[in-house]
């Protein structure tokens, strides 16, 4: 593959990225900055800014953002006016930081944590996935994942999920009640990989970031890997398809996942490289 062009620069951890409306979006997470970006101008705009340091971005049927706000382990909403609220409160559910979040195709949000305090680098435990209903309730979906990352929804309907330490992707059937069901691994990836952000292809291919190796790895079911790209030295941390034809891998790449590095190097990228395959939104 070609070497990665930097678009964007100067941010400390990008994470979250998505392809929504024609625009880029990524949580800058150690600034707690929400962005949209417009490609074809070149310009950034500032969605919003949040004290829980953002990760995951979703959209509901009715146009609204949901973000998950990690520290203080709340889903937040913002309206299509721009009306910020809480969506769901997890705070009860877990004491460690909530992480990436997907909309199922029944516009459910799907959340995960951590399971242990991994910023004191503590013994890693089983992470949870919750199911966040319309009522702002939750259900516990899944609780025994190593490290639940990114998340993507193949064509059929599959979910598939990141284990970051468990060096592989899961899958699951989403039922009709947003329970999950089926559980398989979907892919085992190669030794050392640490898988983080996600995105899916239209041939049902997974673009995986694997952050510590600092590899962007596009991996069928069953564990081919097609396309590897390698960094120099920076961490792969999430990765979306997106672009005019869908064919350009947007890459968010950062030197440290440790907030007090970042907040001396503002080392984080966006950057990108064409791909064969085009992205879905």
């Amino acid at each position: 593959m070609t070497t990665p062009e930097t678009l964007f620069s100067g941010y400390r951890f990008p994470e979250g990225c998505r392809w929504h409306d024609g625009l880029l979006w990524f949580s800058d997470m150690h600034t707690g900055v929400v962005y949209s970006v417009d490609l074809a101008a070149r310009t950034t705009t500032e969605v919003m800014t949040i004290d829980g340091r953002p990760s995951g971005i979703g959209w509901l049927p009715d146009g609204s953002l949901v973000l998950s706000s990690m520290l203080d382990r709340r889903v937040l909403r913002r309206s299509p006016d721009g009306e910020v609220s809480v969506y769901c409160d997890l705070s009860d559910a877990t004491p460690y930081p909530i992480n990436d979040l997907i909309v199922d195709p029944a516009g459910r949000v799907i959340v995960g944590e951590f399971g242990y305090d991994l910023y004191a680098e503590a013994e890693p435990q089983g992470g949870s996935l919750f199911g966040v209903r319309a009522d702002g309730g939750y259900d516990v979906l899944v609780d025994d994942l190593t490290f639940p990352n990114g998340m993507a929804i193949l064509s059929t309907g599959v979910l598939v999920v990141a284990e970051t330490f468990g060096t592989r992707l899961t899958a699951f059937d989403i039922a009709p009640d947003g329970s999950l069901t089926g559980r398989r691994v979907w892919a085992e990836l190669p030794d050392g990989s640490t898988p983080d952000g996600i995105c899916v292809d239209a041939e049902d291919a997974i673009w995986v970031s694997s952050i510590v190796p600092g590899r962007f790895l596009r991996v069928r079911e069953g564990g081919e890997v097609t396309d590897d790209l390698q960094l120099d030295g920076r961490l792969a941390v999430d990765c979306v398809l997106g672009g005019p034809d869908g064919r350009t891998l947007l890459l968010s790449t950062a030197d440290s996942w440790q907030p007090d590095d970042t907040a001396k190097s503002w080392a984080g990228r966006i950057e990108s490289v064409p791909a064969r395959v085009a992205g879905v939104e």
